[in-house]
């Protein structure tokens, strides 16, 4: 690309000083011929005058100075040459100029001019005037190199101006293809600089916003896959000790069938939050507390009863919370989740008041976090689910404009904004 820009330019320079130049130096060449031909007849002139005064008279005529590459040449009326030199008879413009005119004659190495020489109507003389077109020929090559000279100036800097426009034209482009490139393979993190070229700049942009678009749209199927890992390995793990209790059991069948069902319910009612708040649908409208937290009740008491251990739920005067009925469900079974696979003892979910917010404290009686340990920090292992759950939480807690915190030992405390107080969090 960049070749071909210098050529181009470099062509147009080429034809615009070629179409400009030849027609300039044809002009000049005429110009200097005419200037020869007016100052060849301005001295023919002043010497006729400066010897009329002796053809009036009896003195000989003496001829004046003029410059060394013309020669003057004094006629008789009849043709002959008195004084001076040139041909020894008139030849043909001096032949003309004896009827009274003056005449010039551009011959093909020289200009003659004839100027006749009068007195009250009768002819006295001719004084002829030659001058060859050396003089002329060379200030016409002079201006012809010159101007040759500035054709070559001007193709140089066009060609040079060409290579620097070209590399500032095409090194945007070279970087928009590196780009692409990379984007190709994967890359969503590349961005185009800008050039400075608006039309350069607006394909960047365009580059810029499918790259992050698609960057966008990649990270949110990995946050839902992850989140999706995470949020569905409890609840699958319980369907299957209840498909596995069933088969063991030689009871009735259908309450377990029953169970399943309600199970496989809650997993498709996960299922949809996880992609509602995927393609962030997660509007905050006012949620059922009392039905969420019958929800959490249905999904992990018999989980935790199976293994020897209790779910105890209270409401203590708690407000109904502004908050996206899809992201408060999934918070709360994080936090119970939590507490089932890394505490012991009762789980405990009390819901109350917190000065006109909501507040959800959620604990067991196991030792807790560690001092020291953000538990809120996602680790590296989440391609199977593990070490998400208390940061996916979090997340959504502060999208719906409240806070997820460690209060103390092994208890999480959420607060919400309630439904009848500004979506503000409380301090």
């Amino acid at each position: 690309m960049r070749r071909r820009i210098v050529i181009l330019a470099t062509m147009a320079a080429v034809i615009a000083t070629t179409l400009f130049g030849v027609p300039l130096a044809v002009f000049v060449g005429r110009g200097n011929w005419d200037n020869e031909r007016t100052d060849l007849e301005r001295v023919a002139t002043a010497s006729a005058l400066a010897v009329a005064n002796d053809l009036s008279g009896s003195a000989t005529p003496q001829l004046p100075l003029v410059p060394t590459d013309v020669i003057l040449g004094l006629y008789t009326p009849t043709g002959e040459l008195r004084a001076g030199r040139g041909p020894s008879v008139a030849d043909r413009t001096v032949q003309r100029a004896t009827n009274g005119y003056i005449d010039a004659t551009d011959a093909k190495d020289a200009i003659v001019i004839a100027i006749p020489i009068m007195d009250e109507g009768q002819l006295l003389g001719v004084m002829r005037a030659m001058k060859t077109h050396t003089t002329a020929t060379a200030n016409t090559i002079s201006a012809s190199l010159a101007m040759f000279g500035c054709a070559i100036l001007a193709v140089a800097l066009t060609w040079l101006l060409a290579r620097r426009m070209a590399a500032r034209l095409a090194r945007p482009l070279e970087d928009l293809s590196v780009a692409a490139k990379v984007l190709g393979e994967g890359d969503f993190t590349v961005r185009a600089r800008q050039s400075g070229v608006p039309e350069i700049d607006s394909v960047g942009t365009s580059l810029n916003n499918t790259a992050q678009r698609i960057g966008d749209t990649l990270d949110r199927e990995r946050s839902f896959s992850a989140n999706a890992s995470h949020q569905l390995r409890t609840p699958l793990a319980g369907l299957r000790l209840q498909l596995e209790g069933a088969l063991e059991s030689p009871q009735d069948p259908r309450p377990a069938i029953r169970k399943g069902i309600d199970a496989i319910d809650r997993l498709d009612r996960t299922v949809n939050d996880l992609l509602s708040l995927a393609r962030d649908e997660n509007c905050a409208p006012v949620a059922d507390l009392d039905a969420l937290l019958a929800d959490v009740e249905a999904t992990w008491r018999e989980p935790l009863a199976s293994m020897g251990r209790s779910l105890e739920i209270s409401v203590n005067g708690a407000p109904a919370p502004r908050a996206a009925e899809a992201g408060f469900r999934q918070i709360l079974n994080v936090l119970v989740d939590n507490a089932f696979t890394h505490g012991s003892g009762t789980v405990r979910v009390l819901a109350r008041d917190a000065g006109g917010a909501l507040a959800v404290d959620v604990s067991d009686e196991g030792s807790g976090v560690q001092p020291g340990v953000d538990v809120f920090t996602r680790r590296a292992d989440v391609h199977n689910g593990h070490g998400i759950g208390l940061a996916l939480a979090r997340s959504l807690a502060e999208a719906d404009g409240g806070r997820l915190m460690h209060a103390d030992g092994s208890t999480f405390t959420l607060l919400l904004p309630s439904a009848m107080e500004s979506a503000d969090p409380p301090p």
